[in-house]
């Protein structure tokens, strides 16, 4: 399964799986850190998960989030 692009703002960019089971987001905290979490929904086809990481710069959680997305991408 593909993902899109849903949201990409001044502080949150997020990514939706086409299946609508799985999210990527990347968000700048107020510290000027990075958090990156990955939202795999019960319903979903492979397995559940809830993860969440941080990082100081906006790169390496660009990075992460990639990752995460190649991970939990799903043959359709």
């Amino acid at each position: 399964m593909s993902w899109s692009l849903g949201r990409e703002d001044d502080v949150i960019t997020e990514w939706n799986r086409s299946d609508g089971y799985a999210t990527v987001r990347v968000r700048e905290r107020s510290d000027g850190g990075f958090v990156v979490r990955l939202d795999v929904m019960e319903q979903a086809e492979d397995e559940s998960t809830y993860e969440r990481e941080r990082f100081d710069d906006r790169e390496a959680a660009l990075d992460r989030a990639a990752a995460w997305r190649d991970e939990r991408d799903l043959d359709d």
